[in-house]
């Protein structure tokens, strides 16, 4: 099983930003995905999490209304877009199987100018 990002930089205040995920190894469309942070100093974070049809999508308050989590099944491909970043947003970012445990090796995004 490997998941592997790709995506990730500085971004400007404001921009945005599409972080991608490519799964191998399992049978992509038959998992749940999620999203996860980790910002200097604090413990990791759930950003979101998308049901294996892709119908079904949760975010956490933090990121409503500004990212979005998609997938493309035919492609196993994880997608989070981040609109309208702001300096919280720094960190860096994992995607997960979670009823796997398996982790993405994770990539950054710094927001400033």
């Amino acid at each position: 099983v490997q998941l592997v990002q790709s995506g990730g930089g500085l971004v400007q205040p404001g921009g945005s930003l599409t972080l991608s995920c490519e799964g191998s190894g399992f049978t992509f469309e038959d998992f749940g995905l999620s999203w996860y942070r980790q910002a200097p100093g604090k413990e990791r974070e759930w950003v979101g999490l998308i049901y294996s049809t892709g119908d079904e999508i949760n975010y956490s308050d933090s990121v409503r209304g500004r990212f979005t989590i998609s997938r493309d099944n035919a492609k196993n491909m994880l997608y989070l877009q981040m609109n309208n970043v702001n300096a919280d947003d720094t960190a860096m970012y994992y995607c997960k199987i979670p009823t796997l445990g398996y982790w993405g090796q994770g990539t950054q995004v710094t927001v400033g100018s």
